[in-house]
């Protein structure tokens, strides 16, 4: 997507720098469930108009969201419209809220998985980075064990290379060496 005035500038300052914000991680993981089906520059499109309609993710808010809530979003045109993202999303603000409430910090939990470091690949063209790996198939079930949805291997291994937990900027990219160092 070189030269879209969105995707550029995301792919070269936010996409795969490594995200260790709890809230920022769990905004991410909700758009990339958004996101299943289609392509990621139509969430990065409308990603204002998501941020408006779910109360810029504020966990807090979007946990108490009732029927009125989802026939708002439901029709908001700005958003991707599908009662079951907007209800992963809402049931996800809740599990994100009773691991916090447990003592359990969503973004150690995403980061325990890689000891807390970013994993470091090494491709050489598009066609070598995978669609998913072992490592996303297990943070996927873990995932899916708290009761998130929207969150298979696919989705997860697309968030992971967005949050930086993997970086998969090819060795040919000037970011891979960037994100690296960071």
């Amino acid at each position: 997507m070189a030269g879209d005035p969105l995707y550029e500038p995301y792919h070269d300052t936010e996409w795969g720098v490594p995200e260790r914000d709890s809230r920022a991680l769990w905004e991410k993981l909700v758009l990339d469930g958004f996101q299943a089906g289609l392509a990621w520059i139509t969430i990065l499109r409308k990603r204002d108009a998501f941020r408006a309609a779910f109360d810029n993710f504020d966990p807090e808010k979007v946990a108490r969201y009732g029927d009125a809530d989802r026939a708002r979003l439901m029709a908001d045109a700005g958003i991707i419209r599908s009662n079951a993202k907007i209800d992963a999303a809402i049931s996800g603000a809740k599990i994100y809220l009773t691991m916090r409430d447990a003592g359990e910090d969503f973004s150690d939990f995403c980061w325990s998985f890689t000891d807390g470091k970013t994993v470091q690949n090494c491709w050489t063209g598009d066609g070598d980075v995978p669609a998913q790996t072992d490592l996303a198939v297990e943070v996927a079930k873990a995932l899916k064990a708290k009761g998130f949805k929207f969150v298979g291997p696919v989705i997860v291994y697309a968030w992971m290379q967005a949050v930086g937990i993997v970086n998969d900027h090819l060795v040919t990219c000037y970011r891979h060496d960037q994100v690296k160092r960071l």
